[in-house]
């Protein structure tokens, strides 16, 4: 018998009012190890009425007593680490060493989020006119909603609910049915950390939980993140309906690769970032741009090290590389290495048809790599998400940045240098939101904000750092006066002025 998970409303686990269901599969074998319902509007109706009334008093809770219970659930997080990787591994394939690295940036986010009692306070000036001051408030927005991938079930959830709550709104998650395990897990580990009922919800789901969200009158904020179309359609949706919107899509992420770099080092950096987690990584670097006569000597290092790549069962000792997704990601990856060598991109390491002794059910795609490809290819213009590594050949530094700047995308981006020439014009002069030297995966820390540029991201602020903070919060200014009996004064109509 394989186990139906349930809902997680208002504090506890609950069967789900629709009677519709997916498969969540291991896919390093293929199987199906669980079941999970796809809630539907009155799931989604449920889950935000106990967040709405849970509301009153979790906005009137001091922001101390949330950053304690915030600490708590941090120590909890930091127990069961290696249960919450176990089941990221095994329901989206990444090997366990990956999977606990995502759990701890994570956990990064609610020590940030721990210090709300600083990161709420507003701004205050005195006497901004004669007896009057001037001071700023940070209020939670109310009912708030996350909509999150496949790809980080621990991490990416953590980037939204726990700055959420730390600045007194209740939360309704909405993470990917294919890996739903990891939030209901934390849901419990709130549970246990003392969070009132109702603060935090839990609804897995597909596009008709989407929808009832981005349509639900009492939800006045959502986060999401996903690819670029569907970010889109969660912007313009939610905007249209009222609601405040982060929306997080997709990404080409190039790395320019300097003459002058340290190749063996950028070598090893680049394959890690563009083989690690399959290549289902938003800051995956799945470009190379290699300037000059970098390209000669890198692309063999780049071939010699992607070989080695050892791929299997996430959860198997030595294994750097696990499966993709799904069998349809699959196929939709080894289409687009199709399309590279029948577009005529050269073909340096073939990932296609790779099998693994005892895993023949798995969806296992091997470290690919093409080089001399061209910008109007395929592989190049669609974000492809998977272990496929492409590099261009450019002869200079001002045609490296053109590229990466005429890409729609914008979300992270990296140059190998040795020169410090180099990397100060290109933090200055590149599109593009988040910025390595000689770091190949620029993810900010938890007290920097995440987010890209152009059609990365739709919405105005960041996820997590101070930006996160002023999203899940509304500025409110408030100016007052204590005037004394004999300085009361006829009403006037003229514009009042305070200086």
């Amino acid at each position: 018998m394989v186990q139906t998970l349930k809902l997680w409303i208002a504090g506890k686990p609950v069967a789900a009012q629709s009677d519709r269901t997916a498969e969540v599969c291991n896919p390093a074998t293929g199987e199906v190890i669980r079941r999970v319902p796809l809630a539907g509007k009155a799931d989604i109706d449920a889950a935000v009425a106990a967040a709405k009334a849970a509301f009153p008093a979790w906005r009137d809770t001091t922001p101390l007593r949330r950053a304690r219970l915030l600490t708590r659930f941090r120590e909890l997080m930091e127990q069961h680490r290696e249960e919450l990787a176990r089941l990221a591994s095994e329901e989206h394939g990444k090997t366990l060493e990956d999977a606990a690295g995502s759990v701890q940036r994570g956990i990064e986010v609610i020590e940030f989020a721990s210090g709300v009692p600083h990161l709420l306070k507003g701004e205050q000036a005195e006497d901004v006119g004669r007896g009057i001051d001037c001071h700023s408030l940070l209020q939670p927005v109310g009912v708030c909603a996350g909509i999150t991938p496949f790809n980080f079930p621990v991490m990416v959830p953590l980037w939204m609910f726990p700055v959420a709550i730390a600045c007194g709104n209740t939360f309704v998650l909405k993470p990917s049915e294919k890996v739903p395990s990891c939030s209901l897990r934390m849901a419990e580990l709130l549970r246990e950390a003392g969070l009132p009922d109702g603060v935090f919800n839990v609804v897995p789901g597909d596009k008709e939980a989407v929808d009832a969200l981005l349509h639900h009158p009492d939800v006045g904020a959502i986060s999401f993140v996903g690819s670029t179309p569907v970010a889109k359609y969660i912007y313009e949706t939610g905007a249209r309906n009222g609601k405040r919107v982060q929306a997080l899509g997709g990404a080409k992420n190039h790395a320019v690769v300097m003459p002058d770099a340290d190749l063996e080092f950028a070598a090893e950096a680049l394959v890690g970032a563009a083989y690690g987690s399959a290549g289902e990584r938003c800051m995956a670097i799945s470009t190379v741009v290699a300037v000059g006569e970098a390209g000669e000597r890198l692309v063999p290092l780049l071939k010699d090290k992607a070989a080695r790549i050892r791929v299997g069962r996430g959860d198997a000792p030595g294994v750097g590389m696990g499966p993709v997704i799904s069998a349809a990601h699959r196929d939709r990856i080894v289409g687009l290495i199709d399309s590279g060598v029948a577009q005529g991109a050269e073909l340096v390491l073939d990932g296609r048809g790779l099998k693994v002794a005892g895993l023949e059910g798995g969806f296992f795609v091997g470290p690919t790599l093409f080089d001399r490809v061209r910008p109007e290819m395929d592989i190049y213009r669609e974000e492809i998400f998977g272990p496929v590594l492409i590099v261009l050949r450019v002869a200079s530094f001002d045609e490296a940045v053109r590229l990466v700047n005429a890409n729609p995308y914008g979300n992270g981006t990296a140059i190998f240098t040795g020169s410090g020439h180099w990397a100060r014009r290109f933090e200055h002069e590149i599109e593009v939101g988040m910025v390595g030297v000689n770091v190949p995966i620029p993810v900010p820390m938890a007290f920097f904000s995440f987010g890209g540029w152009k059609a990365s991201l739709f919405g105005d602020l960041h996820m997590h750092g101070m930006e996160g903070v002023y999203f899940y919060t509304r500025t409110k200014v408030v100016t007052s006066r204590w005037p004394a009996p004999a300085e009361r004064t006829a009403n006037t109509l003229v514009m009042p002025t305070l200086g």
